[in-house]
C-alpha cells in the first residue's frame, strides 16, 4: 500500500486506512488513536482533512472523542459504557433494571453501598444516579431513597 494519497476526498481514504489497523486490532477496543497532528504529519495532509477522517469513523460507531483523552476505540458490543465510571455503574443498573432484578417500586441501593460496590466517589455514584433519573428510570423521594420507577 502506497504511503502518499492522492486523488479526491482523500479524508475517505485515510478513514479506510485507520478502519483497517482498527480491524486488524492495531487499535483495539479502548486504545487512543494517535493525535489529529501526528495523523497530519503521517499523511501529509492538513488537520480538517484528519478530522473529516475521524468524524467519519465517529459515524459509523468505530471511535468515540473523549475530553481530555482523545478518540478511543470502542468495542462492537458495549460501546462507550467503560469510558467513565458513572456510564458504567448507570449501565450495571439499567441493566439490572431491564432484567428485571429492579422491578418498578424496589429501591436502589444507598449512595454508599454503590460506593462501596463499585469503589468510587460519592459524586460519581450521584452522577449515574442523576443520568438514570433523567431517563426516567429511578425516581427520588427526599429523605426516603430512591427507587425504580412504576410503569
Amino acid at each position: 500500500m502506497s504511503q502518499w494519497l492522492t486523488g479526491w476526498r482523500i479524508f475517505t481514504q485515510i478513514a479506510d486506512r485507520l478502519r483497517e489497523r482498527i480491524a486488524l486490532g492495531e487499535y483495539p477496543p479502548g486504545a487512543v488513536l494517535p493525535s489529529e497532528v501526528a495523523l497530519c504529519r503521517e499523511f501529509h495532509v492538513a488537520r480538517n482533512t484528519v478530522r473529516r477522517a475521524l468524524a467519519v469513523l465517529e459515524g459509523e460507531g468505530l471511535i468515540v472523542t473523549v475530553p481530555a483523552k482523545g478518540r478511543v476505540v470502542v468495542s462492537g458490543s458495549e460501546p462507550s459504557v467503560a469510558l467513565y465510571r458513572y456510564a458504567f455503574i448507570a449501565h450495571n443498573l439499567r441493566r439490572q433494571i431491564a432484567r428485571g432484578d429492579l422491578a418498578p417500586g424496589d429501591t436502589l441501593p444507598s449512595e454508599a453501598e454503590l460506593r462501596r460496590r463499585f469503589q468510587v466517589s460519592r459524586n460519581t455514584v450521584r452522577h449515574a444516579l442523576a443520568e438514570l433519573e433523567r431517563a426516567g428510570l429511578i425516581v427520588t423521594e427526599h429523605g426516603k431513597g430512591r427507587y425504580v420507577r412504576g410503569s
